[in-house]
């Protein structure tokens, strides 16, 4: 077995204004082979791997090419890393209300929380650390129905959401996201934590055409949710409920109005660093 550690290529991006374009940024760095992102308070640091990287690497980036925003970068070669043990090293569990245990396999059990998740997130967002993660999970908890919902991960990342709901019982339950290693890992994380029965999908949420859902829950980013909530519209069922995530206080009002014109009710919404995470119903 080759245990050799690959070289990488560190790529430092500065970004005016560092939101939302950050992480749209980094979904298209991923579809270039770039494997992993740290968000810094000016931009992303991106990593891909030396023998992967080329000088026309960039050129497929359409976010570089718009003029509305400034994205300046350098790179440079950076010693060889073991990523798996610089992974185990810094990625701690998480208690959500003290009710959902969120660990990495290599961390202790604890048997006095109702709902315990297996995570490896590996490339894939959610974790349940970022705060879209946690109160997303909050309202999972807070349900106390879900027995009898079918539910529709949109954006699923590590597939940490559709796993919760499906521990609390969901009827049928549905993730999906557009990103190849997300999709791998979600698969992973599902098996790991005997949630096979989630049906886990490579795609957008047009994959979910035609098909009803009591609970939507999409974790995204403000421009794919306020493009895709006509959508999420018409996946719910008759008094189906919608779960958003992933956009800051400032951005509530905008999404609120947009959820109007699809006469998608306000009913809360939770808050924490400035991100929120709202809940609207038919």
């Amino acid at each position: 077995m080759n245990t050799e550690i690959p070289i990488y290529i560190e790529y430092t991006f500065v970004i005016e204004p560092v939101q939302p374009w950050s992480e749209i940024l980094i979904a298209e760095l991923a579809e270039v082979q770039f494997e992993s992102f740290v968000e810094t308070e000016t931009g992303v640091l991106a990593y891909i791997r030396k023998e992967d990287w080329h000088t026309a690497l960039l050129s497929s980036v359409e976010l570089l090419s718009r003029t509305d925003i400034s994205i300046s970068y350098q790179h440079q070669e950076i010693e060889q890393v073991n990523w798996n043990q610089a992974w185990e090293d810094n990625f701690s569990p998480i208690v959500i209300d003290n009710l959902c245990y969120i660990r990495a396999p290599f961390h202790p059990k604890k048997a006095e929380i109702p709902f315990e998740i297996i995570i490896e997130p590996k490339m894939s967002f959610g974790t349940g650390h970022h705060e879209t993660t946690f109160m997303m999970s909050q309202y999972i908890l807070e349900l106390s129905d879900l027995n009898s919902c079918s539910v529709a991960d949109i954006g699923c990342g590590t597939g940490v959401l559709a796993i919760l709901a499906k521990m609390k019982g969901s009827s049928r339950t549905v993730a999906v996201d557009i990103d190849t290693w997300c999709y791998e890992n979600a698969l992973e994380n599902c098996q790991r934590n005997d949630t096979e029965s989630i049906d886990v999908r490579l795609g957008n949420c047009q994959v979910l055409e035609n098909e009803n859902f009591d609970i939507v829950l999409a974790n995204i980013n403000r421009n794919v949710l306020l493009a895709e909530l006509p959508t999420y519209r018409k996946l719910l069922s008759t008094d189906g409920r919608l779960f958003l995530s992933g956009f800051y206080h400032e951005d509530l009002a905008q999404i609120k109005k947009v959820c109007s014109r699809l006469n998608l009710r306000y009913v809360s919404h939770k808050i924490k660093n400035n991100w929120v995470a709202a809940y609207f119903e038919l």
